[in-house]
């Protein structure tokens, strides 16, 4: 069965974030919000456009998931 995307980024938490990924994680793991049982792009992307002030840009959004993608091959 497919992970959704927080669970992918989930791996990536760490006490005390050490880059950018990790802070994503972190955030994403303190927002209750977060749409944590999809693996929709375009509803992530939408959600963290709109409702989150903690990703530094999209890009990394964007990094994360083809690392998601390449991790569901």
């Amino acid at each position: 069965m497919k992970k959704s995307f927080y669970q992918f980024l989930m791996k990536f938490r760490q006490a005390k974030a050490k880059d950018e990924i990790s802070q994503f994680a972190n955030n994403a793991y303190q927002d209750h919000s977060f749409p944590k049982h999809s693996s929709d792009y375009h509803e992530l992307s939408n959600y963290l456009e709109l409702h989150v002030d903690y990703l530094p840009t999209v890009s990394l959004f964007d990094h994360v998931w083809e690392l998601y993608i390449e991790s569901e091959k």
